[in-house]
């Protein structure tokens, strides 16, 4: 009796085990399956990448701007991406990836649930979901920096879902969906120098434009008056943590590490951005005669805009091409904006963004492999750009000067005169970043005796009293 149950037992284990085994046989990994997995944990970490990017901005903006706005710095980068996050989770996602109508803009897929099948993905919806919400997050925060020191909160948020929510996906849709109509011309915006960078500094441009400049800025005879940001070793980190983040911007909107591409894409970008320092340097210390470290730190970021475009398009020479423009371009383009048009942007986001998001662009009709001018492959893709790049900015600036026209007769866009000489960290959020420090807000410090503004000294010297 003992040896029948020894046998049955015996006989049940390797059952078990052959439907164990046969099991296992069924869901071994394949070559297929292997890559699928590879790409999607590639994805995932660029997208990680991305998202750590948005440190890079808040340290950017928090050095190049006053110490008693830095609390309010940092709460609109956090927040840009927390409201980003979900609207474009539940709309703009939609809009920019749903299936195509008549090339303008989607109808499917809001909420990030439905057929996706015309995306054509390797990598699960959930991977380019998360991917895609970094990228729109990058595209709001841009703007914060160009209004910084003197805008409501509460119009920051609104404006930040709308960008979110509308502004950005129907750019996206153009140019990243295969429905678009700028994608089915051809249009090349391979990481996002137009799609995200120009959003972001058009966008800008019409905020700062329409929201004026920080008291003190700029004189009754037209006179710039400098206002130093607080820490340029704050500003130094956010570039670094910037540069470093563009290694999964760029490589990672392959969507597939196994595309070995993505080895020379981190290439031009790389190159692109030590381009743009470099002559940012040499530009200002043979115009100033100093080397610039604010201007310097710039002429890397505008490096890495102007190669977004074409990184997977461009040789390493034309990616040293692009990055060295465009540190320059990016100093001249800050100059202008300051003194001839005289809008007040505290970290030049509109130059870094819009105009060299733009150029870079449109650098890739020239310079591209295949098809770009110099190569010879004619004006067709050089057209095709400039297309792209005076469409995009007429949307933006026309939907953004719409949206920052209704927030300023609403809500509000701008703080009384006596929260921004009191700083935006106690107007808006009770609390100052530096508890332990004393701040004076003098008529002189801020230049408004010098600007021949007679209420904002009174002002200024009326905040002072109380402190």
């Amino acid at each position: 009796m003992t040896k029948k149950l020894t046998l049955v037992s015996i006989l049940m284990i390797l059952l078990v085990l052959g439907f164990t085994g046969a099991a296992f046989a069924a869901d071994a990994p394949t070559a297929e399956s292997n890559a699928v997995a590879i790409d999607t944990a590639w994805t995932l970490l660029a997208g990680f990448l991305v998202f750590f990017m948005q440190a890079g901005f808040a340290m950017v903006e928090t050095g190049f701007t006053r110490a008693k706005n830095a609390s309010n710095i940092i709460m609109k980068n956090l927040m840009d991406f927390a409201v980003g996050t979900i609207a474009f989770w539940l709309v703009g996602f939609g809009i920019m990836f749903g299936a195509s109508k008549a090339g303008l803009f989607g109808t499917s897929l809001f909420g990030a649930t439905g057929n996706a099948d015309h995306l054509g993905l390797s990598i699960p919806l959930m991977a380019f979901l998360i991917f895609q919400t970094v990228f729109a997050a990058t595209a709001s925060t841009i703007v914060s920096g160009a209004m910084a020191e003197r805008t409501k909160f509460v119009s920051y948020i609104m404006y930040s879902a709308v960008i979110s929510l509308v502004i950005y996906p129907v750019v996206g849709h153009w140019i990243w969906n295969a429905g678009g109509w700028l994608a089915q011309r051809g249009f090349i915006d391979f990481a996002g120098s137009t799609v995200v960078h120009s959003v972001g500094g058009w966008a800008a441009l019409v905020g700062a434009a329409i929201l004026g400049p920080r008291l003190g800025k700029y004189g009754k005879d037209g006179k710039v008056n400098v206002i130093p940001g607080h820490s340029i070793t704050l500003a130094a980190l956010g570039v670094f943590i910037l540069w470093f983040g563009w290694f999964g911007f760029n490589p990672g909107s392959t969507l597939a590490a196994t595309n070995l591409n993505i080895a020379s894409i981190a290439v031009t970008t790389n190159i692109a951005a030590a381009a743009g320092a470099c002559l940012a340097m040499i530009f200002t210390w043979v115009r100033y005669g100093k080397a610039d470290v604010s201007m310097t730190l710039n002429g890397a970021l505008a490096g890495l805009v102007g190669i977004t475009a074409g990184c997977n398009a461009v040789s390493n020479v034309g990616a040293a091409v692009i990055g060295a423009i465009a540190g320059v371009l990016v100093i001249l383009s800050v100059e202008f904006f300051d003194k001839v048009v005289k809008i007040d942007d505290p970290v030049g986001a509109i130059s870094v963004h819009g105009i060299c998001g733009s150029f870079g662009t449109v650098m890739v009709g020239f310079l591209a492999v295949d098809g770009g001018l110099l190569y010879g492959g004619g004006s067709k893709l050089l057209v095709t750009q400039l297309i792209g790049v005076g469409a995009v900015f007429a949307w933006t600036v026309i939907t953004g000067g719409i949206l920052f026209t209704v927030l300023k007769y609403t809500v509000g866009l701008r703080v009384s005169e006596a929260e921004e000489v009191e700083g935006l960290d106690i107007g808006e959020h009770g609390m100052t970043a530096y508890p332990d420090f004393v701040f004076r807000a003098t008529s002189s410090r801020h230049g408004y005796e010098a600007a021949g503004y007679p209420e904002q000294k009174r002002v200024a010297q009326t905040v002072e009293k109380t402190v």
